[in-house]
């Protein structure tokens, strides 16, 4: 009898078992870290991109600063570039997760090349956001048949984190806007087509009204564009300062209402942080690999590198570092492409994934010594291009600003 009671109760327990898999499994609002089938077809086809063509000119596109345009031809014609601009207007209307598996690769490959073809959906997504049609699809039009480059015209040379600084004006004379104004630091500024430019409209009203979105061609009378800067790190990524002077703005290039840029041009980070933030991510996976690769065949006081424990524990923090930053990337991609607002998320993405970038790079240069701050070495760079994720697209500081904003907002309403 007891062994009887035994059986059954071991059968019991597991057909439960077997009842709390297929429950489990088959949930679909479950948690799933597996990509899609055309998501792993996304990734192959952009890492054997960014592996096979990237990879082995991003040396001489960071001495020669010259714009990779044949990349970002290539790019463009394997549709690794635009990814965003929806299927009405021409695109592949694919989602900010596989924005952010694209931008992955090529952040691996050189994140110079990367940002010089990923910047152009921080200047597409505010027409996809608040363009009308007509604009649509004239302006995303143009970048789905040609591979052109656009820009995202909003840091000035006194404004850059406080966009409510900006000095750049816009007046009404009849059917037009005369714009006036100089911005900097502007990415892909000496190739764009188009550029999307914030305006100061109404010079009385508070930041949130205050300014005005506007779509400018780059081959209208009045836009001057400047000098290529020679940065730091990612030399090939086209930065300038593009000056307006009297540019006649006809009214049917004003993007969405008279006042509402502002709310426009900080709607866009919501979409385009986490890509960026999955760039910072490629760039702390290379400098993994190139540490492993190098402690796997450099030999110290008799033994390999990988060998030592500190050597070791240096790059199972990198690791560790990698995968909580891609974690957090795609979670931030998946709630926006779930319909939630990801705001908190982004931030969160961005400011990990660039201090997770350049805490990987420091400790990959550590690694490979005096080899390591040597310009054979790939690292060397990897740690001069690193550093702009800090930077560009709101710096960390501002990223934690909001981060702490957003919790401080989502205490205050569940205490009410």
């Amino acid at each position: 009898m007891r062994r009887r009671e035994g059986r059954r109760r071991n059968i019991t327990k597991i057909s439960r078992r077997k009842q709390f898999k297929r429950f489990h499994t088959s949930n679909p609002e479950g948690l799933n870290f597996k990509l899609t089938e055309q998501q792993i077809q996304i990734q192959q086809t952009a890492r054997s991109f960014a592996r096979e063509k990237i990879l082995p000119v991003a040396a001489h596109y960071d001495k020669t600063g010259d714009f990779p345009l044949p990349l970002i031809k290539e790019a463009h014609s394997l549709g690794l570039m635009n990814t965003g601009i929806p299927e009405s207007a021409g695109g592949l209307g694919l989602g900010v997760t596989e924005s952010c598996i694209v931008g992955e690769e090529l952040g691996y490959g050189c994140s110079g090349v990367g940002t010089a073809i990923a910047a152009n959906e921080l200047g597409q997504t505010p027409v996809i956001l608040a363009g009308n049609d007509k604009q649509k699809k004239k302006y995303l039009g143009w970048c789905v048949e040609e591979p052109i480059s656009v820009s995202y015209g909003v840091t000035e040379p006194g404004a850059g984190s406080d966009v409510a600084g900006i000095k750049t004006k816009a007046e009404k004379k009849g059917d037009k806007w005369v714009l006036n104004g100089q911005k900097m630091w502007i990415t892909n500024c000496g190739h764009a087509k188009w550029f999307f430019v914030l305006a100061k409209t109404d010079p009385n009203a508070n930041a949130g009204k205050a300014f005005t979105a506007f779509i400018v061609e780059s081959s209208w009378p009045g836009v001057k564009v400047g000098r290529k800067e020679w940065n730091m790190g990612q030399r090939c990524s086209d930065t300038r300062g593009v000056t307006f002077e009297n540019v006649l703005v006809p009214d049917e290039n004003k993007l969405g209402q008279e006042g509402y840029g502002f709310k426009i041009a900080m709607g866009t980070f919501d979409i385009t942080r986490a890509p960026v933030a999955s760039m910072a991510v490629g760039v702390a996976q290379r400098c993994l690999d190139e540490s492993v690769k190098y402690a796997l065949q450099r030999k110290t006081f008799g033994q390999l590198l990988i060998n030592h424990q500190t050597i070791a524990n240096m790059i199972a923090d990198m690791a560790t570092g990698v995968e909580a930053s891609r974690l957090l990337t795609r979670l931030a991609a998946a709630e926006y492409d779930s319909g939630r607002r990801n705001t908190i998320y982004a931030s969160m993405a961005k400011r990990m994934a660039a201090d997770i970038a350049n805490q990987n790079a420091t400790d990959a240069v550590q690694i490979h010594g005096g080899n390591g701050f040597n310009t054979e070495y790939p690292v060397e760079k990897l740690f001069r291009d690193a550093k702009i994720f800090q930077i560009y697209e709101g710096t960390s500081q501002i990223q934690r600003n909001i981060i702490a904003r957003e919790l401080i907002n989502l205490y205050q309403s569940t205490s009410k």
